[in-house]
């Protein structure tokens, strides 16, 4: 969306975050009360969870269970549960187990409590400063990007999407830096839930066209919406690690075509991408070697 008009009373808007963090002791599944069953198997299948989500790929019921020590049986029980709430995916071709959708909706809770809206905000102004356009803070949230934060310029014409705001993922420039991200399997797995719906004529509609977008965002380090979501309005977006090198957010330019021209693109790729990096090191995060 773009709007026309005088400056906001505050440059800076955020998503309502919640403040209090809990800290929870890890449990040891050889050391659980043996009496209490249904905490017993919760800890199983978090540890396989733990398992599966630090392994280099997919692994087969008998190297998940080795892995758990746990007999073949009752990990494929608890499995057969995960899968059924789609924290795991079962691949019958290849008889493996990988991590589930869920899991990284789950996983995309983890960023409240790492207080990122507050990290990220002075590089969001510093950027906007430099850019002289709008500047977001993104997520994944249910399968969209969810804007948290918005720090907007000074034109009288400008993008805007307030904190909460959705998009959908294939079509955004947020988005499609998270998705370059993912594995394949993910990609698919998420286009096929939510479909690839047409918003404009350049909006891609493919999962062929979506992953050759993405090995492009791979290779330069920011993605592109280029009036893929509304008519006339261009984002550039980088993304955001955690320690692991793994993608938690992203930070995005927007505004109209006429300002964010092709020969701009290039240089807001630059200027994103050196935002996200610092973003990234405050949060002690790293980027993927």
């Amino acid at each position: 969306m773009i709007r026309s008009g005088p400056d906001s009373d505050s440059d800076q808007a955020e998503a309502k975050t919640t403040p209090k963090q809990a800290e929870v002791k890890q449990a040891d599944p050889k050391t659980v009360d043996p009496r209490s069953q249904t905490v017993q198997s919760l800890v199983r299948a978090l540890n396989i969870m733990s398992i599966l989500g630090e392994a280099d790929g997919p692994m087969s019921l008998t190297e998940l269970a080795r892995a758990a020590e746990l007999s073949p049986s009752t990990a494929h029980r608890l499995l057969t549960t995960l899968q059924q709430e789609r924290y795991v995916r079962f691949d019958s071709g290849t008889r493996s187990w990988y991590v589930g959708v869920q899991a990284f909706i789950a996983g995309s809770g983890f960023l409240k409590t790492r207080n990122i809206v507050d990290l990220a905000r002075p590089r969001m102004r510093q950027l906007m400063d430099q850019a002289s356009e709008t500047v977001n803070l993104a997520i994944i949230e249910n399968h969209e990007v969810v804007y948290l934060a918005q720090v907007e310029c000074h034109q009288m014409m400008r993008a805007l999407a307030p904190p909460g705001s959705r998009l959908p993922l294939h079509c955004s420039a947020a988005g499609k830096a998270l998705l370059a991200r993912m594995a394949p399997h993910y990609v698919k797995s998420l286009m096929e839930q939510r479909g690839m719906q047409r918003f404009t004529a350049a909006t891609l509609t493919t999962l062929d066209a979506l992953e050759a977008d993405l090995e492009v965002i791979r290779t330069r380090a920011y993605a592109i919406d280029n009036e893929e979501h509304a008519i006339g309005l261009r984002c550039v977006a980088a993304t955001i690690y955690d320690e692991r090198a793994q993608a938690i957010g992203a930070l995005s330019v927007s505004g109209p075509k006429a300002r964010v021209t092709d020969e701009r693109v290039a240089a807001l790729g630059a200027l994103v991408r050196q935002a996200a990096a610092m973003v990234t090191n405050e949060l002690g995060g790293t980027a993927p070697g």
